[in-house]
């Protein structure tokens, strides 16, 4: 196993732009919510540097680069409630897991080290996910941006994901592709460990200085 494993005993995981490259259809959903506003669509490339914070956002970023402004509250609200339509139809059907993702999971749940997800993703669309690729039995608890008051870089979701496991935080891995992972894991007091292929507005993500740097989580087995 890698060396950044030596003595961790839980393994949290980021989901988007770690796990799965899911802006195909994040984009999709973007691209029609403003389409339903008489609004152009960003495309997939824009997208890409927008994901990380939260659907919200996401949407607060498309409407501010199709506006040139700030949106109003009752915009960002109807673009928010489109996107949720849209993506919740099938948040599965673009998305793929990147390379060595099954391999690593399948490996480390084999061996019997907990694992669990935290994304701010909202929580309703995690489980489709999941079971499209068969992974949903590989971890033991799943947050989504929603389930805590907080979400990523707070680092309150994984000190919950910690209490939950009864793992003392030194004994956890924070495993993301973006500096929102790093940081929460590192305010978390977990040992971090970034993937570079992700999303992370546009910024390498070995800036965020975590721990450790893997080109593919099959490096993790």
């Amino acid at each position: 196993m890698h060396p950044i494993l030596n003595d961790i005993r839980l393994v949290t995981f980021d989901l988007d732009g770690t796990l799965v490259d899911s802006v195909p259809d994040l984009a999709a959903a973007v691209d029609a919510a403003l389409a339903d506003l008489d609004l152009a669509p960003p495309g997939e490339p824009r997208v890409r540097d927008w994901v990380g914070n939260g659907s919200l956002r996401l949407m607060e970023r498309a409407l501010r680069d199709a506006l040139g402004r700030d949106p109003d509250a009752g915009l960002l609200a109807r673009a928010h409630q489109g996107f949720l339509h849209h993506y919740g139809r099938d948040p599965s059907a673009r998305t793929r897991l990147y390379p060595g993702v099954r391999q690593a999971l399948d490996a480390l749940h084999d061996r019997g080290l907990p694992l669990a997800l935290v994304t701010n993703k909202p929580s309703a669309f995690i489980a489709p996910i999941l079971e499209a690729f068969g992974l949903q039995a590989h971890f033991g608890l799943c947050l989504g941006g929603d389930s805590l008051a907080q979400k990523k870089p707070d680092p309150a979701p994984l000190l919950h994901v910690a209490a939950h496991f009864d793992v003392s935080p030194s004994a956890c891995l924070m495993v993301g592709d973006s500096r929102h992972d790093i940081e929460a894991g590192r305010a978390a007091g977990f040992r971090t460990l970034a993937v570079p292929y992700g999303y992370n507005h546009g910024e390498p993500v070995r800036d965020s200085a975590p721990d450790g740097v893997v080109e593919s989580l099959a490096e993790l087995v």
